[in-house]
């Protein structure tokens, strides 16, 4: 038996959908993506940044745990998110960074799929979501030593000029799809060596061995 339970939520800012149906996640995912399409559609003022964060979003966010640039560190329930973001490119030829490839080993993206960089024991590795305003979908499939304990996401840029002109700032997400936590603590395993990854495998590891993980 399927138990679907749905709540709509309406105002001027956000329409927020959450349903549920017992064993069958890829219709959870399709649901959480039409919301993310929906959010999406509020456009940008210049079709390439964010949309403008709402004041009920941020008021949402305002009763949960605070990192060190003030932004909330949301409970792994939340889907819909007030993110600082920032921006980054692999032009910028970083000491220890691989070229093109994210940290997985495979091409950074920028079509209508993108790459992101996040904590993974915050966002695991896979997870995708829809930034308001903004018709792509972001995949995390990369992570960076000054992202490690804070609730940032970093957005790829394929040039230096895209990258300076995100620059640093707020967005409203949506995530559509959580990542796979058991493939996020087998890439971290073998790089507990370095310091900021060993934070996230070992923030990663008590937050499954707790069951305080975002699941689809």
């Amino acid at each position: 038996m399927l138990s679907l339970f749905s709540a709509l939520i309406l105002s001027s800012c956000s329409e927020f959908i959450t349903a549920k149906i017992d064993g069958i996640h890829s219709f959870k995912s399709s649901v959480f993506a039409k919301i993310a399409a929906k959010s999406s559609s509020r456009k940008s003022p210049n079709g390439f940044h964010p949309a403008p964060v709402c004041e009920i979003a941020v008021r949402k966010g305002s009763k949960f745990p605070k990192d060190k640039y003030g932004m909330p560190s949301y409970g792994h329930k939340e889907r819909n998110r007030v993110v600082r973001t920032t921006a980054y490119s692999h032009m910028e030829n970083e000491p220890g960074a691989p070229g093109k490839k994210n940290a997985l080993g495979t091409n950074l993206k920028y079509g209508t799929v993108r790459s992101a960089a996040a904590d993974w024991s915050k966002y695991p590795v896979g997870t995708k979501f829809k930034i308001k305003g903004l018709p792509h979908t972001y995949i995390v499939d990369d992570y960076g030593s000054a992202l490690v304990g804070t609730n940032t996401i970093d957005i790829y840029h394929p040039t230096l000029s895209t990258m300076k002109k995100w620059g640093t700032r707020k967005a409203e997400i949506t995530v559509i799809q959580w990542g796979d936590w058991e493939r996020t603590l087998n890439v971290l395993k073998g790089r507990t060596r370095y310091k900021h990854t060993r934070k996230m495998y070992y923030a990663a590891k008590a937050k499954v061995e707790s069951g305080k993980v975002a699941k689809n």
